[in-house]
């Protein structure tokens, strides 16, 4: 068999401060290593680019010299592991790079089992999308945690990204009144009239606290909770007795100084949860899968089928593209679920 040259990237340093520079990333090019016995070796597809792949470098969790983190589907090239086959679609963790190693012995394999794929049931790209853990995160957080009741008022910030768009057309299926929040006019407009939420506000108003509340007359029941900063600080004062929110994530606050960001953020809405009972829900999906993700799958499926679903991906091409399509996800230049299209993806 031929050698197999792997491009990819690593970890260059560890982040102090701000939002990530050419400097922090390094293109290296090895031959692929051949699995051992409990491994495979798999070509990537599709490599999914998240906030969270940031937090987990600032944090040192990646180390200099490292492959970068990222979830993928990618079509297995050689198995040694009971039940994947030559050929076979998976959801795995290869990383930033063309060719990756899954199984016994590798990073990642212990947190999230690689699962197949059916290409017969939706795009295999949505594996890292709506079928994925961004559906999870969503279904975790707005089902299981909220569980947001008929005519309760629910805003979602970020409401046009790979979980928002989500967490926000779930509710709706709750008969909920749904606000989202977002970024410029067009992801806005996405919002209310492709994913069918009562209203969009953008946080790039120079109004948009008084926007939001007009949005929002019966105050906030549930809030899911992408952004952090000003967006965070604007839902505040809105919320009601005994509403509920789930942190997913803080992206405004990625790039700041080496704070414990938790800590801000809770001291920030101290004295609102206080008074009013506000539960808050931090998410960790890790455990939930295991417990929730057949149930969710299956729903999930079940809505898609029915039209009930909508989704939209920003797909950048080559993997050398992924810094700086990894940069304009952070600030908020990217359009839905941000993905880096790897190699050909042969069920299209």
């Amino acid at each position: 068999m031929p050698v197999r040259i792997n491009p990819h990237w690593i970890l260059a340093r560890t982040p102090i401060k701000g939002w990530p520079v050419d400097e922090d990333f390094s293109w290296r090019e090895a031959p692929a290593i051949l699995p051992q016995l409990g491994q495979m070796l798999t070509r990537t597809i599709y490599l999914s680019l998240d906030p969270y792949q940031w937090g987990r470098r600032r944090r040192g969790v990646e180390i200099p010299g490292e492959v970068c983190h990222g979830r993928t589907v990618s079509q297995v090239l050689q198995s040694r592991i009971k039940g994947f086959e030559a050929g076979d679609y998976v959801f795995n963790t290869n990383g930033w790079q063309t060719y990756g190693l899954t199984g016994e012995g590798i990073s990642d394999f212990g947190y999230m089992l690689p699962r197949k794929i059916d290409p017969n049931m939706a795009p295999i790209s949505s594996a890292l999308g709506i079928l994925g853990m961004l559906g999870l995160t969503a279904y975790a957080g707005i089902v299981v945690q909220c569980a947001p009741q008929p005519g309760e008022t629910v805003v979602i910030s970020a409401a046009s990204g790979g979980v928002g768009q989500v967490a926000g057309q779930l509710a709706k299926l709750r008969g909920c009144r749904v606000v989202g929040i977002a970024g410029r006019e067009e992801k806005c407009a996405y919002v209310r009239d492709t994913l069918g939420l009562d209203a969009c506000i953008s946080h790039l108003d120079s109004d948009f606290s008084e926007r939001l509340r007009a949005a929002c007359p019966d105050g906030v029941d549930v809030y899911f909770e992408n952004v952090g900063g000003r967006v965070f600080e604007a839902v505040l004062n809105l919320f009601n007795i005994n509403a509920r929110i789930t942190l997913c994530g803080l992206a405004s606050q990625y790039g700041a100084m080496n704070e414990d960001i938790m800590q801000v953020w809770n001291e920030t809405g101290a004295d609102i949860f206080s008074r009013r009972n506000v539960i808050v829900h931090p998410l960790f999906v890790g455990n939930f899968v295991v417990s929730h993700q057949d149930q969710f799958l299956a729903e999930m499926a079940e809505w898609l089928r029915g039209g009930h679903m909508h989704y939209l991906e920003d797909i950048s091409d080559g993997l050398e593209s992924a810094p700086q399509a990894f940069r304009e996800m952070l600030a908020g230049g990217t359009f839905g679920k941000t993905l880096v299209q790897v190699s050909a993806d042969p069920t299209l």
